[in-house]
């Protein structure tokens, strides 16, 4: 499903993409290198912009590259960018890159999504996080913060439910304003409406002792906490790495490790 119309004008888009970006047409032409006159021409369709001008713009507004094969089509030129399938024999480097990744990972939990958090691959060690996860939040595509925040999901074992839900939802928006995804805006107001029995603050506010947000996870009589990072492939030519991303989880205190390590190596 595309984000944009490609029956729109090309200028009118390039417009609505510079607007929420917050760049006024001079912070644009400068950085483009190019006349503020000639970028109004081409906004307002007195100019047809080439292709390397489209392609010079949409860089310059850090675009998905979606949306610069999108730009393209409304221009009137072929896209560029591939969206090659994971599982053909040209992703093998980077199935294998994954692989190892994750495998590297544990005993500690890891997990693959694509732009939208389904996840595309996990690690053994994520069934940890998984166990009491009502089934049917498991049947594939299985999107990891409808996973988080569903009151049939983890929340019923996140302890610090309020202050995780406003991470995610944080997040998300701003995932949101860099891409104008529609189905992001839907998942946002899907989890926006689960039900929270904790406060939930408008802003991240640290714990004491806290130097980032800790995931606290109950498990049997144990609290575990986890904190997680983000990684993603270094200058993408395709659509389909350039929407993959890593979310590798370690433990935020040394009783989280131990327990973990344990149960990797329990002899």
């Amino acid at each position: 499903m595309t984000t944009t119309s490609v029956s729109r004008p090309v200028g009118e888009l390039l417009r609505q993409w510079r607007e929420r970006r917050r760049m006024s047409q001079m912070d644009l032409a400068l950085q483009a290198e190019i006349s503020t006159r000639h970028l109004s021409f081409v906004e307002t369709g007195r100019s047809k912009p080439s292709r390397e001008m489209i392609l010079r713009l949409a860089e310059e507004l850090d675009l998905p590259l979606r949306e610069r094969n999108h730009l393209l089509l409304s221009g009137g030129f072929a896209p560029v960018y591939s969206e090659t399938p994971l599982g053909s024999p040209e992703m093998a480097s980077v199935r294998e890159a994954l692989g190892q990744v994750l495998s590297g990972h544990e005993p500690y939990p890891a997990v693959v999504v694509d732009q939208r958090w389904n996840v595309i691959d996990r690690n053994a060690a994520t069934g940890l996080l998984l166990r009491g996860v009502a089934p049917e939040l498991l049947v594939p595509p299985v999107n990891v913060l409808r996973l988080s925040l569903h009151p049939g999901g983890m929340s019923q074992r996140i302890i610090n439910l309020g202050e995780w839900r406003a991470h995610l939802l944080h997040r998300l928006r701003r995932q949101i304003s860099l891409t104008a995804d529609p189905e992001l805006s839907a998942l946002w107001r899907e989890l926006d409406d689960y039900p929270c029995d904790q406060p939930v603050p408008e802003i991240d506010r640290p714990g004491p002792g806290d130097i980032v947000i800790p995931l606290r996870i109950r498990r049997g009589y144990r609290e575990l906490a986890f904190f997680s990072t983000m990684a993603t492939f270094g200058t993408p030519l395709d659509i389909t790495v350039a929407e993959l991303a890593i979310e590798a989880y370690f433990p935020a205190n040394p009783e989280t490790a131990a327990y973990l390590q344990h149960q990797h190596h329990p002899d």
